[in-house]
């Protein structure tokens, strides 16, 4: 009897469909602006829309953070909507649509840019009438400053020590203007490192990306994913497939680290397989197809076959659902040359 109960639990664990969280990351709505970080007034609102039509879940940041670091139950088909960068027309534009709708949503800032008034960015009244209308405002770095790894001639120690004036800085100044203190971080240009994830985690912080992806109750809190609305992104065809995807259920990262090492890297992870096929797992750099070499049941490895160029780029895996009809999970490895 009890053999029998073992069974129907692990079978009902594996038919049961999997759930999952997207988080959305937006910059301009504006329609002069540069095209590769903007959406139109008329996207979001489109967006929107779409996500009222389909009965999709918007939840605050807070929501979705409480319910990893619990271990509770993520809400099915949930997005989170962010912004990053200080914006002007976050505010002008952005936030009244939002408002209409009702839905909830973050904005990521650096105090320091705001404090210099380094291009067309919100003022502090308009931070705080946000903040005043239920926005969530967290951390974006003093001065939306590179992160990951030490300028040239800096110590490792007083790397540490920049990053870490520069991250409780702009939480102080958050806490002074509007009263929120959520001690979240979303790593500028999406850089991040391990050195930075632990500094991050030290510091009580939770840190957030720009590598695309779902997230689910295996996702580290110093590297959630995000995924691109603006640009390219922003049409509704390529942002509803991302809102259908799932989060690997990933075992071992097998020491990852985003600064490359050796060029081209290569991505190992552990993950657990019962809801997709081994043989259907697909990765990508670029445009390139990598084929991944699986070292026993549960582990790959992928590589490019050529170096990666300078600056940013990513590994993509994608693999169909089984137990949830038309989801993908959604894995990206963000790379720092």
């Amino acid at each position: 009897m009890k053999i029998l109960s073992c069974l129907c639990t692990a079978l009902i664990s594996v038919l049961l469909p999997a759930q999952a969280a997207v988080m959305l990351i937006y910059h301009h709505v504006a329609s002069n602006t540069p095209r590769v970080s903007s959406v139109t007034a008329d996207e979001l609102r489109g967006h929107l829309q779409y996500f009222k039509d389909n009965n999709l879940q918007v939840v605050r940041l807070d929501t979705l953070i409480r319910q990893l670091q619990q271990n509770e139950a993520i809400a099915d088909n949930a997005v989170v909507i962010t912004f990053d960068d200080s914006y002007e027309n976050n505010f002008t534009t952005a936030h009244p649509i939002l408002q209409e709708f009702g839905y909830p949503y973050t904005i990521f800032i650096s105090p320091g840019s705001i404090d210099k008034g380094d291009g067309p960015l919100l003022n502090w009244q308009q931070v705080k009438q946000m903040s005043d209308d239920g926005v969530l405002v967290a951390n974006h770095a003093m001065w939306h400053e590179h992160m990951a790894t030490p300028e040239p001639g800096e110590s490792q120690a007083q790397w540490q020590q920049r990053i870490k004036q520069s991250i409780l800085a702009a939480e102080d100044k958050i806490e002074q203007i509007t009263g929120q203190r959520h001690q979240w971080l979303a790593y500028p240009y999406g850089e991040y490192s391990v050195e930075l994830e632990q500094l991050v985690r030290e510091l009580g912080f939770i840190g957030i990306g720009q590598q695309s992806g779902a997230i689910g109750k295996h996702t580290v809190l110093t590297r959630i994913p995000r995924f691109p609305a603006a640009g390219q992104y922003a049409n509704l065809k390529d942002l509803t497939q991302k809102l259908r995807t799932l989060a690997f259920n990933i075992v071992d990262y097998h020491g990852v680290n985003p600064v490359l090492g050796q060029n081209p890297p290569t991505l190992t992870l552990t993950l657990e397989v019962q809801d997709f096929n081994r043989q259907q797992l697909q990765c990508f750099a670029g445009g390139e197809v990598l084929k991944p070499y699986w070292l026993n049941d549960n582990t790959f490895s992928v590589s490019a076959s050529t170096a990666l160029k300078p600056g940013r780029s990513r590994y993509n895996c994608t693999a169909p659902s089984l137990s949830k009809n038309g989801y993908f999970y959604w894995y990206s490895q963000p790379w720092l040359n």
